[in-house]
Formats: structure tokens, sequence, C-alpha cells
């Protein structure tokens, strides 16, 4: 089992040993690194509300920061999750740990691996997908400089920082430092929301995998509810105040695809979870067919009538919300999307 733990989940663990979330660091170790990587945040986050002081009440001015403030509340939110919900978290690692170790037939190892090979596919591609999308919307800041030099103009074309700070120094000169730090900075944030993401989705895996331990569902949601209630809201009003921007007349082709590089990612990210909700929703939907489905009748008759508790219990979904508001379901996933165009509507209709 240990090789296949660290086949499958080498990458989820090495983000979590990273960020601070691995619950078997050394408390020393874990609030240095979560400590870190907070004065990273903080020191990405002061910059940006001196952009929102320098922007004097320009609407359009300020919504233009709008993207990487959530950004980070999102990814602040993510990181404390853990440490903050240690013991629990400690509890699913060893539980998770446990079952696979209670595995004995050739079938049922199987049946793990196939759902820990998936695991690892998806933590390799939204890890990518995720540092590709950061990593382009703060690149978009070079294309100026670089058509500077390829195609010269009379004059240089207008500076596009890669994320919107004031640091009180000339941003054209300082343009590169500028530039490494909010790369470096955005790098670090988004891991710690990678790592978040990828053990949330390794749990719902789990409990997809071995769904009679309903135990282990009710303690996910314990855990999850609230951070993802607020990374919920603060999505919905990133989305609705970015696609204002996107529709604004005075927005450049550059900008343009740097909102739409955000859109884009949060759309992925919000769909990723809601994803994994459904998978859950349907395991639990399909217990009852399995039942019936089985040698029920070969068993003792003490045994039936455990099996129709069963059957019943899975008449009612099993699944998991954010702050009991929002049921992670693709079906939720497109209300958030017409919830954040309707917001979008209301908000253009003043401009």
């Amino acid at each position: 089992m240990d090789v296949i733990w660290s086949r499958h989940y080498g990458l989820v663990e090495k983000l979590s040993l990273f960020t601070g979330m691995w619950p078997y660091l050394k408390p020393r170790t874990r609030y240095l690194r979560i400590g870190l990587m907070t004065i990273t945040a903080v020191a990405l986050f002061v910059p940006q509300v001196a952009y929102q002081i320098k922007c004097e009440r320009d609407i359009q001015c300020i919504l233009k920061s709008v993207p990487t403030l959530s950004f980070m509340f999102v990814a602040i939110v993510a990181l404390y999750t853990f440490p903050i919900n240690i013991s629990k978290i400690k509890h699913l690692i060893e539980r998770l740990f446990i079952d696979c170790e209670e595995l004995e037939t050739p079938e049922e190892i199987e049946i793990f691996k196939s759902h820990a090979m998936f695991c690892k596919r998806f933590s390799a591609i939204y890890s990518a997908y995720c540092f590709l999308g950061v990593y382009g919307f703060t690149s978009v800041s070079l294309v100026p400089p670089i058509l500077d030099v390829l195609m010269p103009l009379n004059e240089c074309r207008p500076v596009l920082l890669p994320i919107p700070v004031y640091y009180f120094v000339d941003s054209r000169q300082y343009l590169i430092y500028i530039y490494g730090y909010a790369i470096v900075s955005c790098g670090i944030c988004m891991t710690a929301l990678v790592a978040h993401d990828c053990i949330f989705v390794t749990y719902i895996e789990h409990v997809c995998c071995m769904f009679s331990i309903l135990g282990f569902v009710k303690l996910v949601e314990k855990i999850f509810t609230i951070p993802f209630a607020v990374q919920l809201l603060i999505l919905v009003i990133s989305l609705s105040c970015t696609l204002l921007q996107i529709t604004q007349q005075e927005a450049g082709g550059l900008e343009m695809t740097r909102y739409v590089f955000h859109v884009m990612g949060q759309l992925f990210h919000l769909f990723c979870l809601s994803f994994e909700g459904q998978k859950l929703i349907n395991h639990s939907l399909e217990m009852r067919d399995k039942i019936y489905g089985s040698s029920w009748y070969e068993t003792s008759i003490k045994s039936q009538k455990l099996l129709i508790l069963m059957m019943l219990r899975s008449f009612r979904p099993t699944f998991l919300s954010a702050g009991e508001i929002y049921v992670f379901s693709l079906e939720s996933f497109t209300t958030v999307v017409q919830t954040s165009m309707s917001y979008f509507t209301v908000l253009a209709s003043f401009q």
C-alpha cells in the first residue's frame, strides 16, 4: 500500500508539504511555512491597496484590481482551512491509510487503484492548468516591452503591470523587478490553492471508492463547508466584476486577454469542485442499485434487513455543500454562472 500511496498521491503530498498543509509536519515547521506564505500574500496585498487609494474613487480603476484581490483572499482562505482544522485533517488522512491497509481482494485493490489514478491525473492536470493560467495572466505585461524592441514606435507603449499594484516608484524603470516579484508571489499563492483543492478531491475520490464509510463524508463536510462558502461569495462577486471589465470599451486587447484568463480560471476551479460533488451524489444514489443487483438472497435474514435499511438510506443522496447553501453539483454550477451573469447585468446597467 505504501507503493500505491507514493505512486498515486505523491504530488498531493508534496504540495501539502510545501504549503505547510500536511498534518504530519512538525508544528514549528508548519507554522514557519504558513507564516512565510502569509507574509508573501500580505506583501502582495499591500501594494494593491495602495493602488486602490491611488485610484481616488475611479470605479474603472478600482475594478481592475478585483480579479487579483479576489484571488489573494481565496488563497488565504484555502491556506488557513488546514491549520484551523489540523486535527480533523490528520484524522481523515489516518482513515485513508487504514482503509488502504484493509483492502484484501484483488477486486477491491483494483477499484482503489482506479480512483487513485484519477486523483493523480486530476492533480497533475489541475496544477498545470492553474499555474499556466496565473503565469499567463502576469506575463501579459511583458508583451509591450517586447513589442517595443521588435516593432518600435515613435514612443514607448504604455506600461502594463503584471497585476494592479503601486510601489511608489517608476513602474517603467522597475517593471522587471515588479514582474519578478509578482510572478513568484502569485505562484506561491496559487500553490496553496492547488494543494487545498487537490486534497479535497483526494478525499472525495476516496469516499466514492469506499462509500460505506459515511462518517468520512460528514467529516469532510464539516471541514470544508465554511471555507467554500467564503470562496464562493468571493468568486461570484469577482466573476461579475471581471465580466463587467471585459465589456468596457476602454479595455485594450492585452487587458481583455488577462480578464479572460481570470474568468476561465475561476470557472474551471468551480467546475472541478462541482464535478467531484456530482460524483459523490451519483455514487450515493447508485448504492441501492448495486445492493439490488447483488446476491442478497444468499445472505442471512438479519443481513437482508440491514440491506433494506441501506437501500432506504440511499434514496437520500449524500452531498457536500458550501455553508449549507450551495450544493456541489453540476446543476449548482450552472446556477452560479447564471447568478454571476445576473449581477453583471445589474452592474452594467449602472454604467
